[in-house]
């Protein structure tokens, strides 16, 4: 923990001692004085420092990694996490986004190829089922840590893209590098648990809430050129929107 950091624990509140500590490491972090990658000290050695027992301390720090502002790492400790991504609702990539938000993005190929199209990705991209498809399995990550999960489906032949190149840039920006004009997406957003596969690769628990964005994009003739399917840590990204009245 760092040593500028002092905690006031009223014994005599109703509020429980593990949510005062868990609010006062949660305030540290929005001041800055606990920076993202910062390692708190061991359940140990805080429950002695504070007089507390050793469930209580558990307690507190367990409920903000539920809340995302810490994460566990075997070997490492309990660090708190980077800080998250907060992107805008526009017809970018995330790639773009986070380049252009000053992070380091990288990308993972977990799996490129061609296959048959099954009957939903055939009606999205408006082929008969079976077509021979362009399929991108790819994990996104920000700052060194994984950050999203991502599935894309497109047609055959709209640009020259290898797994190196995917590795390299952003998918968008090689499409539009080959002359796609991408002009308009439908896009919908939700959440769900984890899986264990997904959460092994994004390092979340099984269970932990996972952010959803289906999107379809179109070119300015109105085809199809895209369709993913991706999954981000809700610890670590959120969508922004604004609104105007009319």
């Amino acid at each position: 923990m760092s040593p500028q950091l002092d905690f006031e624990l009223d014994r005599s509140s109703p509020v429980p001692l593990y949510f005062q500590v868990a609010e006062q490491i949660s305030e540290a972090i929005r001041r800055g004085d606990l920076a993202p990658g910062s390692r708190l000290d061991n359940e140990i050695q805080l429950a002695d420092r504070l007089g507390l027992s050793r469930p209580t301390v558990r307690q507190a720090i367990q409920y903000l990694v539920d809340k995302g502002l810490l994460v566990r790492k075997r070997g490492v400790g309990t660090q708190v996490v980077h800080g998250q991504v907060k992107r805008s609702v526009e017809l970018t990539s995330l790639y773009d986004d986070l380049r252009r938000a000053g992070q380091e993005p990288a990308t993972q190929v977990i799996s490129f190829g061609t296959v048959g199209a099954d009957e939903e990705v055939a009606g999205i991209l408006a082929v008969p089922a079976g077509t021979e498809v362009l399929r991108l399995e790819r994990l996104r990550l920000a700052g060194g840590e994984p950050l999203a999960l991502l599935h894309n489906w497109l047609p055959l032949g709209l640009a020259p893209l290898t797994a190196e190149s995917l590795e390299k840039r952003g998918l968008y920006e090689l499409l539009r590098s080959a002359g796609v004009r991408m002009r308009v997406a439908n896009q919908r957003i939700g959440a769900r648990a984890a899986g264990t596969a997904e959460g092994r690769l994004l390092d979340e628990r099984r269970g932990a809430p996972l952010l959803t964005m289906i999107r379809t994009t179109y070119d300015d003739q109105g085809r199809a050129v895209e369709h993913g399917s991706h999954v981000y840590r809700a610890s670590h990204y959120s969508l922004e929107v604004t609104l105007i009245e009319r």
